[in-house]
């Protein structure tokens, strides 16, 4: 059971983490008046009040002192930085036949670990696979799920109402078939001879596992970039996994949830020395 409390002698009463707490926990009646707690069991252990406090007054059971850090924004990064950052970041599928080191590898999945959850609920777990065997089986489950596709699609019993039940499922089958066929005649077109998958998945039960998953992708994604590694969303196998209802990807890895997101990574064979402009930015705006 979670408990909190609040140091009288040491809060200064500054309100901080009243106006933080997503649970509405802690209370002040008035501005430097003492601070009240109400219904903490209803607390999500997000540990805001915790962070926030610039007197250490906030005592809670979830977070001893051994799980409080100070911050050192000093060495954050600028505004600038981290949008060049977001501009230098390309899904770069010309990599090295080296391995990623495996400090990288535990970077970018701690960076996706640290991302935010619905309701901080932290469901979200990770399988990273760099054995060779497995990263083949992954790219053949894929091309096999997707034979399997093609052929109930274009099943001439089946075609005619095919749309009915998966909208777009025709139009999709002339892609498929050329990534079949690419793969077949021997180049890797799944995971483009990748060294390391990284595979996100939740509880089948998580309401939120999709977004959650998405939003530590998007960690790693950025982490893997500061470090040089290159990186592209595995989209080809997690449509892969939405049609497989007998689940072969997530059985040979002994995933007991959901996988929504993954990425494959290795050394880039060289970085872009240019970035370019997307399409207009489409963007509307309500004023007050």
């Amino acid at each position: 059971m979670i408990t909190i409390d609040i140091d009288k002698e040491t809060c200064i009463k500054c309100g901080k983490c009243v106006k933080v707490c997503p649970a509405y926990i802690l209370t002040q009646e008035d501005p430097e008046t003492e601070i009240g707690l109400r219904n903490i069991q209803t607390c999500i252990a997000c540990g805001h009040c915790v962070a926030v406090c610039p007197t250490d007054s906030v005592i809670h059971s979830e977070f001893p002192e051994q799980k409080i850090h100070p911050l050192n924004r000093d060495i954050l990064p600028t505004s600038e930085q981290v949008m060049e950052l977001c501009k230098a970041r390309r899904s770069n599928r010309a990599f090295l036949s080296s391995s990623v080191p495996e400090e990288y590898l535990r970077q970018i999945v701690e960076a996706a670990h640290l991302a935010p959850t619905a309701s901080n609920g932290q469901e979200v777990s990770f399988t990273l696979v760099t054995n060779p065997d497995l990263l083949k089986q992954i790219a053949e489950i894929t091309i096999n799920t997707f034979e399997t596709a093609v052929k109930k699609i274009t099943n001439p019993f089946v075609n005619p109402f095919i749309n009915l039940i998966v909208p777009g499922a025709k139009e999709a089958v002339p892609t498929l078939s050329a990534v079949i066929a690419k793969h077949r005649s021997g180049t890797d077109a799944i995971l483009r001879g990748a060294k390391a998958v990284l595979l996100i998945h939740t509880p089948a039960s998580s309401n939120f596992g999709r977004q959650d998953a998405n939003l530590a992708y998007q960690n790693a994604s950025l982490m893997a970039e500061s470090l040089g590694v290159s990186q592209f969303y595995i989209g080809y196998v997690c449509i892969a996994i939405d049609l497989d209802k007998k689940r072969k990807l997530a059985k040979l890895l002994n995933i007991e949830g959901t996988i929504h997101a993954g990425m494959a990574l290795s050394m880039p064979a060289f970085k872009f020395p240019k970035y370019i402009n997307r399409k207009e930015l489409n963007l509307t705006v309500f004023k007050s």
